[in-house]
C-alpha cells in the first residue's frame, strides 16, 4: 500500500477539488492510501454523504493554512500546524510515502528542502513537470521554478536525476537530454549553458543529445530538458500561456457565424481529442526530485482530475524506487537532511 499524504487546503480550489480528486484515486487504484491534511471539520464537510473506502482514507487534522502571499521561510516556521508543514511531517517520519499539494509553490519548496530533507549528495532540488508534446509523447523540464539561480554542478545533477525518472516512471531506456539554449551551436548560450556544456557532454551514464530552444521543447525533441529554475519557470508559463490563448482563440472563432458553428461541431470530436493528448493535468504534478521522501506541486487551480493523477503518479514513484535509483545512479551514500 503507498501511502499519500495530501494538502487538503491548498490552491484555488480547496478542499472541494482535492476531497473529490482524492476519493478518484482511492477507486482507480486498490493499492492507494490517502491521509488528507487539513481542517477536519472542513474536511469532513466534503467527505460528508460519499462512498469511499474508510480503510484507506484517513483524515490529520491541521488547524493552520500557510496562503499563497505568506512569506515562505517565515510562514514553515511560524505555522507549524498548517497543512502543508503537518504533511511533510508525515513524509519526514515515515507515516506516509508522499505529500501532494497545490498551495503556495514557496512554502512547498522551503518545507521541502528543510522538512523532507535533501538526499546525502544532492545540492540543490529541482521542480520537474511533465509536459505534453505533439508526438504524443511527454518532456520533463526541470528545474521549473525552484532554484531561480543554479551552478552548473546543479544543472548536471538535474540531468542525471532527471534521466533516471524518465526511464522508471515513463518506461523510456536511454532518455535523450538536451540543455535549453538560445541556440542549437554548442559554442552559443549564456556562462552557465557554456560551463555546463561540456560537463553534460562528458557524462557517461546520460544520453545528452546537445541543446535545444525553447521552441522545440513542446516538439518532443528531447525527453529531458534541463535549465535553471529561473528559464525553466518561463518557459513552462510560456507554454500553459500560449495554450490558454489559442484556445481561447479558437472558441471565439468557432462562435462567430452560423457557418463556422457547424464547422465546429463537425470538428468536435478531433479537437477534444487533441486537446485531452495535450492535457498536462492527465500526468500529476510535479515532483521535487532530489529529496528523501517525495513531494508532488501540482498547479494552484488544479481540479479533481489532476490531484487524483498525481496520486497515482506517487504510487509510481514509490513502486519504481525512483530515490534509490537516483541515489545509485550518482553513486550518493546515505542521506542527510
Amino acid at each position: 500500500m503507498v501511502r499519500v499524504a495530501v494538502d487538503a487546503m491548498g490552491g484555488d480550489n480547496a478542499p472541494a477539488e482535492i476531497v473529490a480528486g482524492c476519493l478518484r484515486a482511492l477507486g482507480k487504484s486498490g493499492d492507494v492510501s490517502v491521509a488528507l491534511v487539513g481542517r477536519e471539520d472542513a474536511v469532513r464537510a466534503e467527505l460528508d454523504g460519499k462512498k469511499y473506502d474508510g480503510s484507506r482514507l484517513s483524515i490529520v487534522n491541521a488547524t493552520q493554512v500557510i496562503e499563497t502571499g505568506d512569506a515562505p521561510v517565515a510562514s514553515i516556521r511560524e505555522k507549524r500546524d498548517s497543512s502543508i508543514v503537518v504533511g511533510m511531517k508525515l513524509v519526514r517520519t515515515g507515516k506516509t510515502d508522499a505529500f501532494v499539494s497545490a498551495g503556495s509553490s514557496g512554502a512547498i519548496l522551503v518545507g521541502g528542502q528543510v522538512i523532507v530533507g535533501r538526499i546525502r549528495g544532492i545540492e540543490r532540488a529541482p521542480f520537474a513537470p511533465l509536459v505534453p508534446c505533439e508526438n504524443g509523447g511527454v518532456t520533463l523540464l526541470l528545474d521549473a521554478g525552484a532554484n531561480v539561480d543554479a551552478r552548473p554542478m546543479h544543472l548536471v545533477q538535474f540531468a542525471q536525476m532527471g534521466s533516471v525518472y524518465m526511464k522508471l516512471a515513463m518506461g523510456i531506456e536511454r532518455p535523450r537530454v538536451a540543455i535549453l539554449n538560445v541556440g542549437l551551436e554548442e559554442e552559443k548560450g549564456n556562462a552557465l549553458v557554456k560551463e555546463t556544456y561540456p560537463l553534460l557532454k562528458s557524462l557517461p551514464n546520460i544520453n545528452f543529445i546537445g541543446s535545444v530552444e525553447a521552441r522545440e521543447v513542446t516538439h518532443g525533441y528531447a525527453d529531458v530538458c534541463v535549465a535553471e529554475g529561473f528559464t525553466g519557470n518561463m518557459v513552462l508559463k510560456s507554454i500553459e500561456g500560449t495554450a490558454s490563448t489559442l484556445l481561447h482563440m479558437m472558441k471565439k472563432a468557432f462562435y462567430s457565424s452560423t457557418r463556422s458553428k457547424i464547422g465546429a461541431l463537425m470538428l468536435k470530436p478531433a479537437l477534444l481529442k487533441t486537446l485531452s493528448d495535450f492535457d498536462a493535468s492527465k500526468f500529476g504534478g510535479a515532483p521535487m526530485l532530489g529529496l528523501k521522501g517525495l513531494v508532488v506541486k501540482t498547479h494552484g487551480n488544479a481540479k479533481a482530475t489532476e490531484i487524483c493523477n498525481a496520486i497515482l503518479q506517487c504510487r509510481t514513484f514509490h513502486e519504481e524506487r525512483i530515490n534509490e535509483q537516483i541515489q545509485k545512479e550518482l553513486g550518493l551514500g546515505a542521506e542527510e537532511n
